[in-house]
């Protein structure tokens, strides 16, 4: 069962009470309609406490990008990870979302013991692991996961804005905005959007990528989320 407890700031209780060593997973990006999904893997030194850790989406962009470099130097071992596009479209974001977290445990310096992963959703990693409902919120190692993941993933969202122009990427990363739909319009989906994803797919079957019929079929996990 996933654990759920009153947040009342990051710190490593949690993680004292798992065999050692302990990582914190968090993913960002399944959301979008481009681009791929990101998961970090962080193993934290306690006696290198960093200060501010928090969930990612509380912090601004300047104390992220604080943070990654404090991350980076104090952990025992991080790594960040991506699933593409293609395999996103072809396994579905869930699926996707999983191999970007097994991916970044697998590329820790250091192999985990345990797995503390924000969410409700046993991934398949290559350690035993505990499911942490609000957990960027709670545990500092999935928190510092949370930030690498989302500082990684925006970073790339604004390298692609350069190669894909138009589209804004570097604003929204690839959500839903109305600069993103006004574009999707205009341009027609790229390289980097997510095929198999609803709104995509009506642009690319020459309808609105707002236009929604009378009866929605939900094919897909990524669909659940895109027409909700």
């Amino acid at each position: 069962m996933p654990l759920a407890r009153m947040a009342t700031g990051c710190d490593l209780m949690l993680e004292r009470a798992c065999p050692a060593p302990v990582c914190g997973v968090d993913e960002a990006g399944r959301g979008p309609w481009a681009g791929p999904v990101s998961a970090a893997a962080v193993i934290l030194d306690p006696r290198r406490p960093i200060a501010g850790l928090n969930d990612s989406k509380k912090l601004t962009a300047k104390a992220r990008d604080r943070l990654e470099g404090e991350i980076m130097e104090r952990a025992t071992a991080w790594c960040v990870a991506f699933a593409t596009v293609e395999e996103i479209d072809s396994l579905n974001i869930l699926k996707a979302t999983g191999l970007a977290m097994r991916r970044a445990v697998e590329g820790l310096q250091h192999a985990p013991a345990f797995a503390l992963v924000d969410g409700n959703y046993r991934f398949d990693l290559p350690c035993d692991l505990k499911t942490i409902i609000g957990g960027d919120g709670i545990s500092a190692s999935i928190a510092a996961a949370s930030i690498l993941a989302k500082v990684a993933r925006d970073r790339l969202m604004v390298e692609m804005d350069g190669l894909y122009p138009g589209y804004g990427f570097a604003g929204h990363k690839g959500y839903h905005a109305e600069v993103h739909v006004a574009a999707l319009r205009r341009l027609g989906p790229c390289a980097i959007h997510r095929m198999s994803w609803a709104p995509i797919r009506r642009v690319l079957a020459g309808e609105d990528p707002m236009a929604r019929e009378d009866t929605v079929i939900v094919a897909s996990v990524e669909d659940a989320h895109v027409e909700a």
